[in-house]
């Protein structure tokens, strides 16, 4: 085992280094002692400096992060699925989207129509149960970060992302929300669903206007 604080690649090259500083000294008798003195500090403060930088290089490769990350949304008219793109684009992350299993045609989410599947649904609660084409991402073990992305209905998430937060276990996930809408802001959206969800450490989340830029995205997610 070599010196602290010097690995052994750092340890054979100053052994070398040495090594050759001595056999030059021999060679170089004529030399005063002042100078041979002066060379082999020389030689010997290249060598540790070499050494720390090696260490350091180490270093930094043992903390890189190793997780991947995941973008998950749910996008009713395609404002979210945008926003979500741009964000997994800039991250390098994997999407996922969001699917009822009994999709939402533009006649259901009309709001406006008292008798549509969406105000029926905010209406009456229990309504809201929508289950999902596939619930859980692939290779979900993997990731340590997830963004959660929807429109806000009625100041709240669109709920068929209620299922992706009761239904998937977010332990040791850092979870992300964000958010589209006309004019509601997040509210509490983030809130409700990390308290559905019950595990994984959530985080304030974001929201965009429905037609947000991708500049504006791309800003975020380098920032997260």
């Amino acid at each position: 085992m070599t010196g602290a604080g010097i690995t052994r690649r750092g340890f054979m090259k100053m052994s070398i280094a040495a090594a050759g500083a001595f056999a030059a000294g021999g060679m170089l008798s004529a030399c005063s002692s002042s100078s041979g003195d002066s060379a082999a500090a020389s030689t010997t403060n290249a060598n540790e400096q070499q050494a720390q930088g090696n260490d350091a290089s180490d270093g930094a490769a043992d903390t890189a992060t190793s997780g991947k990350i995941l973008v998950a949304y749910y996008s009713a008219q395609g404002h979210t699925k945008r926003v979500a793109e741009a964000a997994a684009d800039e991250l390098g992350a994997d999407l996922f989207e969001i699917v009822p299993a009994e999709a939402y045609t533009d006649e259901d989410l009309d709001w406006t129509n008292d008798q549509s599947r969406v105000t029926r649904e905010h209406e009456d609660e229990s309504l809201r149960d929508v289950p999902l084409a596939q619930t859980t991402p692939d290779n979900w073990a993997d990731y340590d970060t997830v963004l959660l992305g929807y429109p806000i209905w009625w100041a709240i998430a669109a709920w068929p992302c209620n299922h992706f937060a009761t239904d998937n276990d977010f332990t040791g996930k850092k979870v992300i929300p964000f958010c589209t809408s006309a004019s509601s802001g997040l509210g509490q959206s983030g809130e409700l669903l990390a308290s559905a969800a019950g595990t994984g450490d959530w985080k304030d989340g974001q929201r965009f206007s429905s037609g947000a830029s991708d500049d504006e995205v791309r800003a975020w997610a380098a920032g997260i």
